[in-house]
């Protein structure tokens, strides 16, 4: 691994390429924050693809492009005279200060180089107050997660609401997820898991019921309303849902590609297979997963 120096190093090189670039290559001068955003979707999704295959050399690579992305609206900003990469890395670290006060002591919050306090065991009978002596004693990780909801509604710049910190572009399953996990931290939660399966089982029922009677609005309501559970339950029980029906994704479509395949090298279309044909093949590509 490289020393702080040799990273700070190569920091400074990026950004030095980034601004010749900006001024040289006609591609890159005539970028804006409305032009790059698609582009930004597209490579943090190619992150997130690259994680989930946990391709290290991927990883690095798409961090890389991430990496490009977060500089350049940076340099646009500069260019505007908004703000520059400094005062993003400054913003992060003020943030990550404030709502660490398990970590560094209240009269180091915004000193240049604050220094950690020694990490609170969990067996230990006191711990480090918050900045403002407000919030509850830090020795597990869930209360990590609960402090930093409350302090993040009190900075400046800070969420107004508990729910406002969720953005409103996330994918719908994420977004649930980010939602439901947001309300836990201020109390609001099942008192116990298990009873989470009868809220399931209630809404898959109002949901059959409506598709019955055949109204597609009020069917459409109760399928998001079956899903929002079931992802709460997800959640309950520590599982990912967005990272479980991305494994389910890849696994349907290594499963059909082998049906597919099969079809073709027997000089068929899939249109010709029967399903129970279909079926078959499908087994067998389920049984060479466990080989």
């Amino acid at each position: 691994m490289h020393t702080r120096e040799e990273k700070m190093e190569a920091f400074g090189r990026y950004l030095d390429v980034l601004d010749a670039l900006r001024e040289n290559c006609p591609w890159d001068r005539k970028q804006t924050n409305e032009s790059l955003r698609p582009n930004t979707i597209e490579e943090t999704y190619e992150l997130c693809d690259a994680l989930m295959r946990d391709d290290v050399s991927e990883i690095c690579k798409e961090l890389g492009d991430v990496l490009l992305h977060i500089c350049f609206y940076a340099k646009i900003a500069s260019e505007k005279g908004q703000f520059d990469i400094a005062d993003v890395c400054n913003k992060s670290v003020d943030k990550l200060i404030f709502r660490h006060p398990h970590v560094y002591h209240p009269s180091q919050v915004g000193a240049p180089h604050p220094k950690p306090l020694p990490y609170v065991p969990e067996d230990a009978k006191d711990s480090e107050q918050s900045a403002t002596g407000e919030f509850s004693t830090v020795k597990t990780v869930g209360q990590v997660l609960d402090n930093w909801e409350q302090i993040k509604q009190r900075e400046k710049d800070g969420n107004k609401t508990v729910l406002s910190g969720v953005p409103n572009a996330l994918p719908s399953i994420i977004k649930a997820y980010r939602i439901q996990d947001k309300a836990r931290h201020v109390g609001f939660d099942w008192e116990e898991r298990d009873d989470v399966w009868t809220k399931v089982r209630e809404e898959l029922d109002e949901l059959e019921a409506e598709l019955k009677q055949g109204n597609q609005e009020r069917s459409t309501q109760e399928l998001g309303d079956f899903i929002f559970s079931v992802i709460n339950a997800a959640r309950l029980y520590k599982l990912n849902p967005d990272n479980a029906l991305e494994m389910t994704n890849q696994k349907f479509i290594s499963r059909f590609n082998y049906v597919e395949q099969q079809a073709k090298e027997a000089g068929k279309s899939l249109k010709d297979l029967t399903l129970g044909e279909m079926d078959e093949l499908w087994n067998e590509a389920k049984n060479l997963e466990k080989i």
